[in-house]
């Protein structure tokens, strides 16, 4: 097995990457391979965004996770950036190999690279391990998340 290469995503990895976003009980609620339309429009913005760093891990070729990085200039914390981590995801066959951990290592130091004062993320409360791995990562649980559906 080869090591694992962690690139900013291309066009042709769209596939992959909502395969990767509909492999997940909770996701798959919300999330279509069928139509990626929607998601090609998603990925043109971010592709033009500077703030946002769209990533995929390859390994011997094959996509096997992937995580956004937004940077967030701020007024809070004197004026701090802010890293988010969305959307991350792990193929089944890679899950338990370490992958997660080196996705979430890598966006922490682009997060930094960029002047990030702090990276964040929110998880679903239903995603017990999850918790258990930002935990393990050094993450705080030290707010309540809120979100409200506008569509």
């Amino acid at each position: 097995m080869t090591d694992v290469v962690i690139r900013r995503a291309t066009a042709t990895d769209l596939p992959g990457i909502v395969a990767m976003l509909t492999d997940d009980e909770i996701a798959a609620r919300r999330e279509s391979p069928d139509d990626l339309t929607p998601y090609q429009a998603a990925f043109e913005a971010i592709a033009a965004d500077p703030n946002q760093v769209l990533v995929v891990a390859e390994r011997n070729g094959e996509l096997v996770g992937t995580l956004q990085l937004t940077i967030i200039p701020g007024l809070s914390r004197k004026g701090a950036t802010r890293g988010l981590v969305e959307a991350v995801r792990v193929t089944a066959s890679a899950r338990g190999t370490g992958l997660g951990t080196t996705l979430l290592e890598w966006s922490i130091e682009e997060a930094r690279a960029r002047g990030c004062a702090l990276v964040q993320l929110t998880t679903d409360k239903a995603r017990a391990d999850a918790h258990r791995f930002y935990h393990r990562l050094g993450f705080e649980n030290t707010h309540e998340g809120f979100k409200l559906r506008l569509n």
